[in-house]
């Protein structure tokens, strides 16, 4: 697999990961652009993102181009060769647009106007905002396709923008129809004979607005289909202008993490490179986890081919109710975290932390102190790091052999106002199984229910509450084929409509999980646990009849649910009616990877030591304050100190070692699973054109 950097690096030198962060020069005088890249030259930036709030900068009134200053500064990065990656400014329109074209602007589900004056106010379906957002790209691109520091592109940021507004009105009815060709077949689909809302004429049909009552879940759930839509065409048009003049050139936009609002499925099947903003509290305990998650998803997005920490904060945030700095060591742990996960580019917002504006609290890779500070005294060691790793982790793949499955129609279906229990959380769910497996020291990837499956040993499914018949017959055939299946409680319930099966779950899924009758459900309070035996369950629990020759690996003790299934197991796989507090989670979990042949990459690895096996190299990562031993066979080499290893290891607070490691002392996980290869993969990403 290529690294980043390989499509134009010059011969002769070593691969690198990419490194830096959003640099937003225009807001400081000119005469400190100079002093910045003699920082990063030090500080080891081999990469900026330039333009991504610069819409206002470039195009001050209506039709007007100001280039003259990012021409300076496309110079001034090439000069002292740090590559460049260019972002189209279409995230945050000037305040002429909206003043002028009030129809740009979004509304909210009250229909009130999100005015300008702070960001990603933008109607996605306005046809004069995406006028205005083409006609900036195809000028940035043209002006910019040949410069040599040009690199890749980032079209906007962070999509995020809702919009309930008459223009909005208009492309979800337009949708709506792509979709379903006729009102009979919108009105069997949204089951609007219930409280006589069907639908008679397609102007009728609205965003689903402030309501008096509960709103109609399909028509919520199609809303949040068409907006990802939406802007996933709002990416596309932006990409394909870029892609006409560069064709050599990556181009990706920068998801937020395991964010509801967009179908990462398939956004990332239209990006070259897969890139994520990831912004863990430091004071949570679990931040090491959620990391390791992020990087596990985001990886998978990218098909199993390196991705891109497109931001993070080198301290604290200003968005929290409290914001906390990282302590020492801890940034640049969560660094080369990302690294070990799959990661060929670490980058931040931004590099130098702003004077003014909203987000002045919010840290940089040089921050307030300057030089001397702490914060930019570890962005030097982060790039020292970096530079040591690039040339033999640049490229290569990390191998598992477990799947999550993950899908963000399931999420959306499942995230509804008149669910049983609304203490059920998708998002929480899958971070527990992922966290379970993480304590129990078990790499893991993620997967689409309609993935192949086969190159995995083990396929988990915390909580797909909607699988359409395509991703039931895909299970079905997984563990036919010899696959082990662990399913969540609630899995299969609705299918693609949210039209709740036949039974209260699918009839192929009740005969793969040796379910005879699914009774009742029974969701648990805040607070209230069932006894499963040798463990206690949470969150919910369920009243099920098993069907014959499916045995009960554990059963409710007292209570309604006496003795019925608590986790029944029906050959190769098992389904759990509760969630298992997180320990007897995390054991349950191992014990079924252990027997599908999948193992932890080290044994006997102290809580709070990661071990990540990332082709040749294993990275081991101390999530913790105090001193720890790692003990490891044989001999091996510390690339980040270059000491030798021999039996042990002392791993300090927040300490890193990144080992060279022979197959027969530290097997790779693949030895026992196999690597993904779903997914849209990704293109290689430049470096520089030097």
């Amino acid at each position: 697999m290529p690294s980043l950097d390989d499509v134009t690096r010059p011969p002769g030198r070593p691969p690198r990961i990419l490194y830096g962060g959003d640099w937003n020069p225009e807001q400081w005088p000119e005469e400190t652009w100079t002093e910045d890249v003699r920082l990063m030259r030090r500080a080891g930036v081999t990469s900026v993102t330039l333009g991504v709030f610069s819409w206002a900068r470039i195009e001050p009134s209506p039709g007007k181009r100001e280039f003259d200053w990012l021409d300076r500064l496309m110079d001034l990065t090439h000069t002292h060769g740090i590559g460049v990656v260019l972002a189209t400014p279409t995230s945050s329109p000037p305040p002429w647009m909206g003043r002028l074209h009030p129809e740009t602007l979004p509304r909210d589900e009250d229909g009130r106007t999100e005015w300008w004056g702070s960001r990603q106010h933008f109607s996605h379906s306005s046809e004069v905002y995406r006028q205005y957002a083409a006609s900036i790209t195809e000028d940035l691109a043209a002006r910019y396709a040949g410069h040599p520091a040009l690199t890749m592109w980032h079209i906007n940021n962070e999509y995020c923008t809702y919009d309930w507004g008459d223009e909005a009105a208009r492309t979800f009815r337009r949708w709506l129809q792509d979709r379903y060709g006729t009102l009979d077949a919108l009105n069997t689909a949204w089951g609007t004979d219930f409280w006589s809302q069907r639908y008679g004429d397609w102007a009728e049909v609205l965003p689903p607005r402030r309501a008096h009552y509960l709103k109609n879940p399909a028509h919520v759930l199609d809303f949040r289909r068409y907006t990802s839509d939406q802007l996933l065409a709002c990416y596309r048009a932006e990409r394909d202008i870029v892609r006409r003049h560069t064709p050599d050139l990556p181009v990706t936009t920068n998801f937020m993490p395991f964010w509801s609002g967009q179908d990462g499925w398939t956004w990332a099947a239209e990006e070259d490179l897969v890139s994520v903003d990831v912004y863990p509290d430091p004071r949570d305990p679990g931040s090491a986890a959620y990391n390791a998650m992020i990087g596990d998803l985001t990886r998978s997005q990218a098909g199993g081919g390196p991705w891109m920490v497109m931001e993070q904060a080198a301290g604290a945030v200003n968005w929290r109710g409290v914001n906390h700095p990282k302590p020492y060591g801890l940034n640049r742990l969560w660094a080369l975290q990302a690294i070990a996960h799959g990661a060929d580019a670490v980058c931040y917002f931004q590099w130098r932390q702003s004077r003014q504006g909203a987000e002045k609290f919010h840290s940089g890779m040089l921050g307030h102190a300057g030089e001397r500070g702490r914060v930019f005294q570890e962005t030097v060691r982060i790039g020292e790091d970096l530079a040591r790793l690039g040339p033999r982790v640049a490229g290569s793949r990390v191998t598992t052999g477990i799947a999550v499955l993950h899908d963000w129609n399931s999420w959306w279906a499942g995230d509804q106002e008149g669910a049983l229990s609304r203490r059920v959380d998708h998002a929480e769910i899958v971070g527990a199984w992922h966290r379970a497996l993480w304590d129990a020291h078990l790499p893991a990837s993620f997967a689409h229910p309609h993935h192949d499956l086969g190159c995995h040993r083990l396929v988990l499914v915390p909580h797909l509450y909607l699988l359409d018949d395509t991703a039931i017959d895909n299970l079905v055939a997984y563990v036919r084929g010899g696959g082990t299946l662990v399913c969540g409680f609630l899995t299969g319930i609705a299918d693609q409509d949210d039209r709740v099966r036949p039974g209260g779950m699918d009839a192929r899924l009740r005969e793969l999980l040796g379910i005879d009758l699914l009774q009742e459900w029974w969701p648990l309070d805040e607070g209230e646990h069932v006894d499963c035996g040798t463990f206690r369950g949470t969150l919910w629990s369920e009243e099920l009849i098993a069907a014959p020759g499916a045995e009960t690996v554990a059963a409710y003790r007292g209570g309604e649910l006496d003795g019925l299934p608590a986790v029944l197991r029906n050959g190769r796989a098992r389904y759990l009616t509760t969630l298992p507090e997180p320990a007897a989670l995390s054991r349950l979990l191992s014990a079924v990877a252990e027997e599908a042949g999948v193992r932890p990459v080290v044994d006997g690895l102290p809580a709070d030591v990661e071990a990540v096996r990332r082709g040749d190299l294993l990275f081991l990562l101390r999530h913790g304050h105090d001193p720890v031993t790692v003990t490891l066979p044989g001999r091996h080499r510390d690339l980040l100190t270059g000491t030798e290893i021999a039996g042990a290891l002392k791993l300090e607070r927040y300490g890193v070692a990144v080992l060279e490691v022979s197959g027969a002392q530290v097997p790779e996980p693949a030895d026992a699973g196999t690597r993904e290869e779903h997914g849209p993969g990704a293109r290689p990403v430049p470096e520089g054109r030097r």
